[in-house]
């Protein structure tokens, strides 16, 4: 358990209530049992449980991060579990395909830095953390069997990802049927009153009531959110590259968030910033009406999320960086565009389109830290980098080249 767990009075403000339960929501299972419990004063257990497949928390990650920071802020106590046993089995919640496991070593390392991430949202002092494998470690193949029998294969073949798979003849694995079992035990381990997830977790949250029900605990009330789209579109993905971490430089956090579509601006806005509802509908149809230039809302909208993260200063550095490199004329008029499939090799553009002469050139440059996005400032790192979306590279000290996804 990391941080002392501090008291504090709960606060039944009904605005503040209706916020929580409306604001960037999908689903509240059940709503007026979930209201009444929070018009009540009791201090709730407030369950949200992360599987570490990545090292780095990204926008769409901080969305239900977000919403538990309104519990604690309302004085709940905040029951943070990361799944370092869950990870190696592997959730397929909203997957279209088998999702394999991660080993302990690559748990390990993804979770160095969760604590200094999530308190970068959180309160950490207010916040209880446990390691679900404190107690899934030691679960024997006697209460995996009781477990199991809380639910049927036809049951889990309603999932749409389930039937979809077993429509077009796709394994799945009785690991995959296994998992809402254990994200639902963790319920019963932890005594939640409440827990939080994604919209494509609403299963896996409803099988926590069914299991607490079983062994006598009290069925927690389910709250799900929205998920943030990437900002190509797609669902967020550090697969895809087309995410915002939350531990990004100001300057690549202002310039990603640029590249956001005109149409997410929006979503954006409601899902991770915290300016008022109706001021972003009335942003929302000033967009749709083309009363406003979607760019000058796009600015804000940048501005508001480094300073969530980064503070007001470095918000105001970032967007002035930003814009410097257009008007000071850093890209010249004359740099060659290309437009590409998802997922080509950057070194193969450069040699292409006579960038560089070689692939081994361009993978020197990139060794080298000589080719980086001008608008985010991001290097690129890696010799097998692919693309994914819509970039200005600088490469070495005079050669740009744009890039667009077709």
């Amino acid at each position: 358990m990391f941080g002392k767990l501090l008291s504090s009075r709960v606060d039944t403000d009904i605005e503040k209530i209706n916020d929580i339960l409306v604001r960037g929501v999908e689903d509240v299972f059940v709503k007026e049992s979930l209201r009444k419990r929070l018009l009540s004063g009791k201090k709730l257990r407030v369950k949200f449980g992360v599987d570490p497949t990545g090292s780095r928390i990204h926008m769409g990650r901080a969305v239900p991060l977000r919403k538990l920071k309104k519990f604690q802020d309302l004085g709940h106590q905040i029951v943070f579990i990361i799944g370092d046993f869950t990870a190696q089995i592997g959730d397929p919640s909203d997957k279209l395909e088998k999702r394999p496991g991660l080993t302990y070593v690559q748990v390990k390392e993804n979770i160095s830095t969760y604590r200094q991430q999530i308190g970068k949202i959180l309160n950490l002092s207010k916040t209880e953390f446990h390691f679900n494998s404190k107690w899934l470690h030691t679960l024997n193949f006697q209460k995996i069997s009781e477990l199991s029998e809380m639910f049927s294969v036809s049951q889990m073949l309603e999932r749409r990802n389930f039937k979809d798979r077993y429509l077009k003849g796709e394994e799945i694995s009785v690991r995959e049927f296994l998992y809402p079992l254990i994200q639902g035990y963790d319920s019963v381990m932890v005594k939640a009153d409440v827990e939080i997830g994604g919209f494509d977790q609403l299963f896996n949250l409803k099988a926590g009531r069914v299991i607490q029900k079983k062994y006598g605990f009290p069925e927690q009330d389910v709250l799900t959110v929205s998920m943030l789209s990437g900002t190509d579109g797609r669902k967020m993905s550090t697969t895809w590259g087309n995410v915002i971490n939350i531990t990004d430089t100001p300057s690549d956090m202002f310039g990603k968030t640029m590249s956001v579509s005109d149409d997410l601006i929006e979503q954006y806005f409601l899902l991770c910033t915290d300016i008022g509802a109706e001021e972003i509908k009335e942003i929302g149809e000033s967009i749709r009406n083309h009363r406003v230039n979607p760019k000058d809302h796009k600015v804000r909208l940048a501005k508001e999320i480094v300073s969530i993260y980064h503070g007001k200063k470095e918000a105001k550095k970032a967007e002035e960086g930003f814009f410097r490199v257009f008007k000071d004329g850093a890209i010249p008029n004359d740099a060659p565009k290309v437009s590409v499939g998802k997922g080509v090799n950057l070194v193969d553009i450069l040699v292409e389109q006579g960038i560089v002469s070689s692939k081994t050139e361009g993978r020197r440059l990139i060794e080298d830290g000589a080719v980086y996005d001008v608008v985010t400032s991001r290097k690129i790192n890696d010799v097998n980098e692919k693309i994914f979306q819509n970039l200005i590279l600088k490469v070495g000290k005079k050669r740009f080249i744009k890039i667009s996804i077709k």
